[in-house]
């Protein structure tokens, strides 16, 4: 039987009320699902942006204070390569940035490192201080994320040198997220200093050479004479004290890397 009514209007029926009540219900659920997705995007995005920043900072300025206290604690009396009392006066003379190992001295090819033994995988044994960025953070071997990178650390490349020995001293850090200690590296110039500070030395670079972009894989930054295998007219031809600071690019990106080099200036014992 249809449903009945005053002439002139028109009649809806149930079915078609029910209708358009589901579509209601429909648009409705949908809508608080993309608000709710929305939601939890910015949340992510923020964890990302800010919390692990936030995070990661203030975990490498406390490993950076706690290292301080650690080797402030050590005896001043032995000399950095662990032969005698140091002795201001006996320390070997930095080599020239263009030195090389087959030319120096034993005085020189005895130069002090990190440290007598290997770095424990992970494990913070430097600081990393570059004066133009104003950054100071912790150095850890090995460049995992979860274990060195995404504690905001700069990671030493296994296989690569030691600091303050001659051959390729090579660092990663992020470019952004987890304390992105190497955010601001194109901001570097030529003749910028970078230090590195150890349980019984300094080391400071010169920076030397910047390549803007590279092949994530160019295995050739990391040589002991460092020199890209993709851009052969960036790197160096002699052997020498080098230092490679490598992150991604462009920004917030993986697909490419940025690349700084420097050359050994200096060296000093630390002190108390």
């Amino acid at each position: 039987m249809r449903a009945s009514g005053v002439r002139g209007v028109p009649v809806v029926a149930n079915g078609t009320r029910r209708r358009r009540a589901r579509r209601r219900r429909v648009m409705w659920a949908g809508g608080e699902a993309l608000v709710t997705v929305g939601a939890v995007l910015l949340l992510l995005v923020a964890h990302q942006l800010w919390w692990t920043n936030r995070e990661a900072r203030q975990g490498a300025e406390r490993k950076v204070a706690a290292l301080e206290r650690e080797w402030d604690a050590d005896a001043p009396d032995a000399a950095p390569d662990g032969t005698g009392p140091a002795d201001a006066g006996t320390v070997p003379a930095a080599p020239a940035p263009s030195a090389s190992p087959p030319g120096a001295t034993a005085r020189q090819r005895s130069y002090p490192a990190a440290g007598s033994s290997r770095p424990g995988r992970s494990r913070a044994y430097a600081v990393l201080t570059v004066p133009r960025l104003g950054l100071r953070v912790p150095v850890a071997e090995g460049v995992g994320k979860r274990d060195v990178l995404d504690k905001g650390y700069a990671g030493h490349y296994p296989g690569t040198q030691q600091p303050g020995r001659a051959g390729n001293f090579a660092l990663a850090g992020h470019r952004n997220t987890h304390g992105e200690p190497f955010r601001y590296l194109p901001r570097l110039r030529a003749g910028d200093t970078v230090r590195v500070e150890t349980r019984t030395a300094t080391y400071t670079y010169a920076v030397d050479m910047i390549l803007p972009r590279t092949s994530a894989r160019d295995s050739g930054v990391l040589r002991p004479v460092p020199r890209s295998a993709v851009r052969p007219s960036y790197g160096y031809k002699d052997p020498g004290y080098y230092l490679t600071l490598t992150t991604c690019t462009p920004e917030f990106t993986s697909r490419y890397r940025l690349v700084v080099w420097g050359k050994l200036l200096s060296m000093r014992p630390r002190s108390r």
